[in-house]
């Protein structure tokens, strides 16, 4: 320091953090204070209008007098404003939480973390539910944000936890929440779950995201949490949907661990379990058309044609669907996602498609008609061996036998033929599939005869054993 810096300090008697003059004047003149009066006069009837709209105002008004670059001088002066002469904004208050009061849940999509099951993209959502005050969590993988979604996950977590909450929140999905306009809050489904369970539920208002804010904060977790163990795992790839379910849970699991002492309050004071699951299903009916096929929540489905002109009941989980006729379930069909879809299983109409083989040629729903791409290369082969009709018919009847012999069989028949560069046709398929039947020897099975001895041998011993002990 300078000896005249020191003896300013001292003459003034002040330490240099007290001498420093607060700066209250504009270095350059405010380009806006012509105008800012109107600004000011605007925000206060509208304080939801924005700094660029008002500049593009000014700019419109004004032509010439401001350049793109005053943007953010206005912005600031706005800023400014709004904290110190603004309406006030919404506080959040902070809630007290207690043990088994509340549980929370909602959905949350995973797509943007890249999921595949054998280099297929595997595009799903998580059910997620949470309890406020521990934070435990569980999930379950669905595909929508249906109501059967919803059940599946709301009472796996459940049963996973051991008790019931006192109440439960969601936002406004559909599955569970009716619209504005409708008297009844809840959905009548939606109502009879909560009942099984002895649960209140709860909803958040319209667009208060935040009331159902410890899952919102606890999707960003998760998600953090499984892309750090993709990163560590090294691959976003799984062999099946269960190997990925595992990873899930075992993270869930590990993410748990630390909430246990919590969770253990919980637990003393949650209700408890009823004596069994209500149905994560919702039931329907529908007639089958004389093309073999129904409809189900606007997708297209085939049954077997014997069920034609029939009325089959429905029982739609958020992964398949069940068809019962007559107290007996006849078929399980995998749901698909989505409108206007279509899942057409050869085996239901390949006995009458094999009599009338015309109707293949334009078949509206032909692709569903190659189970696998080995079937199709086994058309292809037809197709350049033969004229297209007869080529059309020798497929039918190809598959015609896989619907009686087995898929897998015919399968491996093909990929013999295709691999020595054969003709296919039924006939050659036929044969080699007898052949591999007569190659199987079956082995005969030889069980020993029991010695009832050591059974009177063990009766002595437990005798002997008495008379030690007496």
């Amino acid at each position: 320091m300078d000896e005249k810096t020191a003896r300013k300090y001292l003459r003034v008697n002040k330490p240099p953090s007290q001498c420093k003059k607060e700066h209250t004047w504009r270095t350059r003149k405010d380009p806006f204070e012509d105008d800012w009066e109107e600004v000011k006069e605007m925000l206060e009837i509208e304080p939801g209008l924005e700094a660029k709209t008002l500049f593009e105002y000014l700019q419109r008004e004004n032509p010439g007098k401001y350049s793109d670059g005053q943007l953010r001088t206005l912005q600031r002066r706005v800023k400014v404003w709004r904290a110190t002469e603004g309406p006030g904004k919404e506080i959040f208050f902070p809630q007290v939480h207690k043990p088994g009061a509340l549980s929370e849940s909602d959905f949350t999509h995973m797509n943007k973390l890249g999921i595949t099951i054998n280099r297929e993209p595997f595009p799903h959502l998580i059910y997620h539910f949470v309890l406020t005050y521990s934070n435990w969590e569980a999930c379950t993988i669905c595909y929508s944000e249906s109501y059967e979604s919803l059940s599946e996950g709301f009472q796996n977590a459940l049963w996973k936890l051991g008790g019931v909450p006192k109440r439960h929140r969601t936002d406004r999905m559909t599955a569970a929440v009716h619209k504005e306009c409708n008297p009844e809050e809840f959905t009548p489904r939606y109502k009879a779950l909560l009942a099984h369970y002895r649960i209140t539920g709860e909803k958040i208002r319209v667009g208060k995201a935040h009331e159902n804010g410890d899952v919102e904060q606890l999707h960003n977790r998760f998600k953090r949490a499984v892309r750090q163990e993709l990163l560590l795992r090294g691959s976003t790839d799984f062999s099946s949907r269960e190997e990925y379910s595992d990873f899930i849970q075992t993270l869930l699991n590990r993410l748990n661990k630390g909430r246990e002492k919590r969770l253990r309050e919980e637990i003393r004071v949650l209700r408890e379990l009823p004596s069994k699951r209500i149905d994560d299903c919702s039931k329907g009916k529908a007639k089958v058309g004389p093309s073999s096929t129904i409809q189900v929540r606007h997708n297209t489905y085939s049954v077997h044609s014997r069920l034609i002109r029939e009325w089959v009941n429905l029982r739609i989980y958020a992964e398949h669907i069940e068809v019962w006729y007559g107290q007996k379930k006849l078929d399980i069909l995998p749901r698909l996602r989505g409108d206007g879809n279509h899942c057409i299983q050869y085996r239901h109409i390949i006995d009458w498609l094999v009599r009338k083989p015309g109707a293949f040629a334009n078949y509206r729903y032909r692709e569903d008609l190659f189970p696998s791409s080995y079937f199709r290369m086994a058309y292809d082969n037809l197709i350049q061996n033969h004229v297209q009709r007869k080529a059309e018919k020798e497929y039918l009847q190809i598959l015609h036998i896989a619907a009686y012999e087995g898929e897998l069989k015919v399968e491996t028949v093909i990929k013999m033929l295709l691999a020595k560069e054969s003709h296919i046709n039924s006939s050659i398929i036929k044969e080699k599939l007898n052949n591999l039947r007569t190659d199987v020897r079956v082995q005969d099975v030889e069980i020993a005869p029991v010695d009832l001895n050591a059974y009177d041998l063990l009766l002595i011993l437990k005798n002997e054993e008495a008379d030690v002990h007496g």
